[in-house]
């Protein structure tokens, strides 16, 4: 029996929530959406923009707002934040309405796809590799504790990637 339709993505930047993401929905014939984007479409700003402006609490405000909207669609891979899993509310949406799926990548492979992102608050001016160090110990236990599946990402192209996962998916949903 299915227990749901939707697979919530959680991980840190740069393990590719986003790019396997919109792969594994067309692999299962869901929609795919992001709450960055979904964010930035609701504000008409970039992400970056409501950090300089709100800074991280205000940005947190508006992901848990969009996050308690989109769960309750049906039908949905739905990309989050690194930092969402951070909010015991964010948690407890996505395990209650969803199979969470956590993305690993090693720190080489975070730093190796984010060294040239220009649209991350948290990367922006700094030393990039002690700061994805600091999120992974603040969030790692958090991903792995609410996740159902855990798959690790790396050199394998994004198709393959969403394969795997959504074999690892469907016998979740038979179960």
């Amino acid at each position: 029996m299915i227990r749901t339709s939707n697979i919530y993505l959680v991980g840190p930047m740069g393990v590719g929530k986003t790019t396997i993401g919109k792969s594994l929905a067309k692999t299962l014939g869901l929609e795919f959406l992001d709450t960055d984007k979904e964010i930035e479409t609701r504000t008409g700003v970039s992400i970056m923009t409501i950090f300089d402006i709100e800074g991280d609490v205000g940005f947190r405000k508006r992901e848990t707002q969009v996050i308690s909207e989109l769960v309750n669609r049906r039908g949905v891979v739905l990309a989050t934040g690194g930092g969402s899993i951070l909010h015991i509310e964010n948690r407890r949406m996505l395990r209650n309405s969803g199979l969470v799926v956590y993305l690993y990548a090693t720190l080489e492979m975070q730093l190796e796809r984010t060294k040239n992102s220009e649209t991350r608050p948290l990367l922006r001016n700094k030393n990039k590799k002690k700061v994805l160090e600091k999120l992974m110990s603040e969030r790692e236990s958090l991903y792995r504790q609410e996740a159902d599946i855990i798959y690790v990402t790396g050199d394998q192209a994004p198709h393959i990637a969403a394969e795997e996962i959504a074999t690892r998916v469907r016998k979740k949903w038979q179960s």
